[in-house]
């Protein structure tokens, strides 16, 4: 869990788009691959112009996305939220190492594939008590935009993550040929349509192509579809 940052955050309307207040910085993020396809890091792309608030596309019709333009309101959009409210560590599954911990709430994946290069961070954890695996292990999950994986320090049981700075990402993936989710970074608050607050997190990835099975949050059913938001 990460502490909330003061004033930025994001309320969804029910049935229609995220509600951002606060003035988070909004950029494209850009998964680069390396030479056989695997996600490899994070490329920060275009930024737009500062906004204390704005309203971001839920739907995925808008069609002055990112933003949305009311389109919601003419599909009959269903905005339904369906995903669990329980804390993370209730959802996670934890991966025994040597060294490290490998906690996963597989429900929250939003397709990044990070932890399937290198033969697969569930598979690294196992050989965590070597340097070079242990950073690969920890550069893996720290680069998991939904959060799903959290590497943990097994001597103290902590998260080993770094903070990231309070942004929204719009996340961009060539290689699935598809625009991915909303990416909150640095403990961005969520409050549903009914006025519950979500765990604060230092990375969540919100639906943003209107048909993830997980809502509010992605389920990489963008990459399926191969949702594009231009």
């Amino acid at each position: 869990m990460a502490r909330a940052n003061v004033g930025a955050r994001v309320v969804i309307s029910k049935d229609g788009p995220y509600l951002v207040t606060g003035s988070p910085p909004l950029s494209r993020q850009t998964i680069i691959t390396d030479s056989d396809g695997g996600s490899e890091r994070w490329q920060e792309g275009e930024t737009f112009a500062p906004q204390k608030n704005y309203a971001l596309c839920r739907c995925g019709h808008s069609k002055n996305k990112p933003f949305c333009d009311g389109t919601h309101a003419k599909i009959g959009f269903d905005g339904t939220e369906t995903a669990s409210r329980e804390p993370y560590v209730e959802q996670a599954n934890v991966v025994d190492g040597p060294m490290m911990l490998l906690s996963d709430a597989e429900s929250l994946c939003a397709f990044g594939r990070f932890c399937d290069t290198h033969g697969g961070v569930w598979n690294l954890v196992a050989r965590s008590d070597q340097p070079t695996i242990r950073a690969t292990v920890l550069r893996q999950a720290e680069n998991c935009p939904a959060g799903r994986l959290v590497a943990l320090d097994k001597a103290t049981g902590k998260p080993v993550e770094h903070p990231l700075p309070v942004s929204i990402g719009l996340v961009e993936d060539p290689e699935q040929e598809c625009s991915g989710p909303i990416w909150l970074r640095g403990g961005i608050a969520v409050v549903s349509a009914d006025g519950f607050e979500y765990e604060v997190r230092n990375r969540v990835t919100l639906c943003r192509c209107g048909q993830s099975r997980n809502k509010p949050f992605c389920d990489g059913t963008d990459a399926s579809i191969k949702f594009s938001d231009r």
